[in-house]
C-alpha cells in the first residue's frame, strides 16, 4: 500500500540568503512568497542547496522555524535535518517537528559513512524519534555512501519513511525501486532526470532549478501528472542547458550566483564555497540569457 505523500510536483531545494554570518530572514521571506506566487509545490529548507552544513544549529533551526511561520500551511515545508551524527539528526528532527515542519529530508551520513547495517540503524533511529514523514536522500556523489536496494526495502517497512529523493544518477536503480518497492514514493534529485523518473512513477522533483525557474518547474511536473507528456518533455528539454549549467561548479555556487544576477539579495556563499570562475560565470550568463532570465 502506498504511503501518504508529502507533495507532488516541484519542491524547491531553496537557497539560504546570508548576510555575512547570519541568515537574511527578510530576504528569505521575499523568496518564499515568490515561490508561493509562482506555484512551487513544496519548500525544502536547509538542504544541500541551502548550505545547511555550514549553518550552526541555532541558525539552522531558526531558518526552519521562520519558513514554517511564513508559509503558514499554504504549501508543505520539508526540513533538512540530516547529519552524520545520529543523535544530532534526531535532535534537529525533533525540533523541526515541534516547529511544524510537514516532513523531513534525511541525507545519508557523509565522511564517516556507514555500512548498510549502519544506514538501517541510523535512519531507523531518526524515524522512530518523530511522527512526521521522512524522505530519504540518496546522493552518493556528495556523501560517498549509497543506499542499497535491499536496505531500502527494509527501511520502507517503517511507517513514516515514505519516499526517497533519488540523486544517484542511475535510472536503472530508480526503475528497480519503482518495481520492487512500490509503496516508497520517488522524487527526482536531479533536475535533468525529472521526466525520466516521473515516467517510472516518480511524483516530482526536489529541484535546484526551481530557485530561478519556479513556475516552469512546477508546470513541467504538472503537465506530466496531467498526462500532457509531450508538453512536459518539451519544457524539460527547453530548460536542459540551464539545468546542466547550474552544476558547472559545485551546487549551490551557480544557482546562488544566478539569483544574485536576477536581483535577489541572497548574499554570500560560505567557505569553503567561493565565487564562480569567470569562464564558468560567462557560460551561466549565456544560459540565463538564452532562456530569458537575463537580457
Amino acid at each position: 500500500m502506498a504511503k501518504a505523500l508529502p507533495f507532488t510536483g516541484s519542491g524547491v531545494a531553496i537557497v539560504t540568503p546570508f548576510n555575512g554570518l547570519e541568515t537574511n530572514l527578510d530576504e528569505l521571506t521575499k523568496i518564499l512568497e515568490m515561490h508561493i506566487a509562482n506555484k512551487t509545490d513544496a519548500i525544502v529548507i536547509c538542504g544541500t542547496t541551502g548550505e545547511a552544513s555550514t549553518m550552526p544549529d541555532g541558525e539552522h533551526l531558526a531558518a526552519i522555524k521562520h519558513t514554517v511561520k511564513v508559509v503558514n500551511g499554504r504549501i508543505p515545508v520539508i526540513a533538512g535535518t540530516g547529519s552524520n551524527d545520529t543523535p544530532h539528526a534526531v535532535e534537529l528532527s525533533r525540533r523541526a517537528e515541534e516547529y511544524g515542519a510537514d516532513a523531513l529530508l534525511q541525507v545519508t551520513p557523509y565522511y564517516n559513512k556507514a555500512t548498510q547495517k549502519g544506514l538501517m540503524a541510523h535512519f531507523g533511529t531518526i524515524a522512530n524519534s518523530v511522527k512526521i514523514p521522512i524522505i530519504l536522500y540518496n546522493v552518493p556523489s556528495r556523501t560517498g555512501t549509497a543506499i542499497a536496494l535491499d536496505t531500502l526495502k527494509e527501511l520502507s517497512k517503517i511507517d513514516n519513511i515514505v519516499a526517497i529523493k533519488e540523486a544517484s544518477g542511475d535510472i536503472g536503480f530508480v526503475a528497480k525501486i519503482a518495481a520492487e518497492i512500490p509503496e516508497l514514493h520517488i522524487y527526482s534529485g536531479n533536475d535533468d532526470m525529472t521526466i525520466p523518473i516521473m515516467s517510472l512513477g516518480g511524483k516530482g522533483v526536489i529541484s535546484v532549478a526551481a530557485n530561478i525557474l519556479p513556475l516552469e518547474t512546477h508546470n513541467m511536473c504538472e503537465y506530466y501528472l496531467n498526462g500532457e507528456v509531450g508538453k512536459a518533455r518539451d519544457l524539460q528539454l527547453k530548460m536542459l542547458d540551464i539545468m546542466n549549467n547550474l552544476f558547472i561548479e559545485v551546487n549551490p555556487i551557480p544557482v546562488k550566483t544566478a539569483m544574485r544576477l536576477m536581483g535577489y539579495n541572497v548574499g554570500n556563499l560560505r567557505l569553503p564555497l567561493t565565487d564562480m570562475e569567470e569562464k564558468n560565470l560567462e557560460i551561466l550568463k549565456k544560459s540565463m540569457r538564452d532562456i530569458g532570465l537575463l537580457k
